[in-house]
């Protein structure tokens, strides 16, 4: 859905800016609908937020939703597969991560146009964006294929799982130019309040990886390998999809489609302090699955199941920080800062609140949920502890991934950069104690997620806590 500037203006909630006819300084109204409603703020706000973070969904759970299915498709081939999977996949979903402030700066910086009435800069930042994605792509998925047996190995892979993971991470980064371009593209949709179209492209994407998996991993009798086709091919389908809609709208506003140098560097340097705290967010995913990976093969298949679960429930959750980008970006772009404490009051309630239901059932479901991925009775038990230890502690991770989208929508990267830099420094010591005193069996998984749904979040809840306390991070987002 693209929105007009007079259907913005429009939008009920969203605030009006104008200039005072003898003075003109600048002023900052909040639209209601209707006045009679004027005073159900609470429930307008909710209806706001739920018509950007459910369809939102589905574009969030994307890379998650694929690793899923991989992982339970591949899960029947053997622990083995399921293990070098488990390296390859989390290496994989690491890097798509590194480059999230594709997405993000893109949201915050369209967001912040819209609410000051400027679209075709919105729109442009976003073409500018995408052209990012793509030579980060291409450049990284030629990386990543080179040098997949070098990668394995210093991960410290063994003999066994070893050739599984080199398949999956060959055959699947082809499929990285296409989902680098499918976080620039979502961005834009975003910050343009259409989270639908993405929900529309993820869903359909989710259904193609399904077919192609099944048919190259049994049909074909590729194996891992035949997962990690599938999966590269439904992510470059899924970028094609999102870039013409985009572009569409593009020429409707008369935006240049071509690549411009000065676009390009702009984006690239907003975006250099997200990069900074996402490197940091996933050194320390990687760090836990290197610690998963000493402590055993059988604990190595389970991590796999349990970070699976994490990053489907993870971004189920961001999506609330979704709506919160874009709705704290277009009331920082209008001026309206109580409409953001508003903002900022109620989405941080959901994400407690949605934490606590999907810890339920991840800590209640955990030892049926494993046999959706393994038939290995000590991986199942494995997998099941640690996912209790999970469940405990989600609310925590809903607090924090709402905060960090507040943050992002106003465009405070450069202190999340250095939070992610503290915040790992906090990390590193509770995983060596893991390595070193915790027992290399199922138990010791448990230890390893203790560390880092509890100490490594907490962390991370202490840091953006404290700073959404002060309003530091609203002058910034306004400026």
């Amino acid at each position: 859905m693209w929105i007009t500037p007079v259907q913005l203006s429009r939008t009920p909630g969203i605030a009006r800016v104008g200039s005072c006819t003898q003075c003109g300084r600048k002023l900052v109204g909040t639209l209601v609908d209707n006045p009679r409603r004027a005073g159900d703020s609470g429930r307008s706000l909710d209806r706001q937020i739920l018509s950007l973070a459910v369809p939102a969904l589905g574009a969030l759970v994307a890379e998650p939703l694929f690793v899923l299915v991989d992982s339970v498709m591949v899960g029947r081939l053997g622990t083995a597969e399921l293990a070098g999977l488990s390296l390859s996949s989390t290496l994989l979903v690491s890097t798509v991560g590194v480059f999230v402030f594709l997405a993000y700066a893109t949201t915050a910086a369209t967001a912040r146009r819209i609410g000051a009435g400027d679209r075709a800069g919105a729109v442009t930042a976003g073409v500018d964006g995408m052209w990012l994605a793509l030579g980060l792509g291409v450049l990284t998925a030629a990386l990543l294929g080179a040098g997949a047996p070098w990668i394995v190995s210093a991960l410290g892979a063994g003999d066994a799982v070893t050739p599984h993971a080199v398949a999956y991470l060959q055959y699947s980064a082809g499929g990285l130019p296409g989902m680098l371009v499918v976080l620039a593209a979502t961005g834009t949709l975003r910050g343009l309040l259409d989270t639908r179209t993405p929900l529309v492209v993820a869903t359909a994407g989710a259904a193609v990886n399904v077919a192609l998996n099944a048919v190259f991993i049994y049909g074909l009798d590729m194996g891992v390998a035949g997962s990690g086709l599938g999966t590269a091919i439904a992510q470059t389908l899924m970028a094609l999809a999102l870039a013409v809609v985009v572009l569409r709208g593009a020429r409707g506003l008369s935006v240049s489609l071509r690549p411009r140098a000065a676009g390009i560097w702009a984006n690239a340097r907003a975006g250099t302090p997200l990069l900074v705290r996402t490197v940091s967010l996933r050194v320390a995913i990687l760090l836990t699955v290197v610690t998963a990976t000493a402590l055993g093969a059988v604990p190595l298949a389970a991590h796999q199941v349990v970070n699976s679960l994490w990053g489907l429930a993870a971004f189920a959750m961001d999506a609330l920080a979704i709506a919160a980008q874009a709705m704290v970006g277009q009331g920082l772009g209008a001026g309206d800062t109580s409409r953001v404490r508003a903002v900022l009051r109620r989405t941080l309630q959901w994400g407690v609140g949605a934490g606590a239901v999907i810890g339920v059932v991840i800590a209640g479901g955990g030892w049926w949920i494993t046999t959706l991925f393994t038939t290995d009775p000590q991986v199942r038990s494995a997998a099941a502890v640690a996912l209790v230890v999970t469940g405990l502690l989600m609310p925590m991770a809903g607090w924090v991934f709402v905060l960090d989208g507040v943050l992002i929508g106003a465009g405070d990267g450069t202190f999340l950069a250095w939070a992610g830099v503290v915040t790992l420094v906090v990390y590193v010591p509770l995983l060596a104690a893991v390595w070193a005193w915790a027992p290399h069996d199922g138990v010791g998984l448990a230890w390893l997620w203790a560390a880092f749904a509890g100490g490594f979040m907490a962390a991370r809840a202490l840091t953006t806590g404290l700073r959404a306390r002060g309003e530091r991070w609203m002058v910034l987002g306004a400026a």
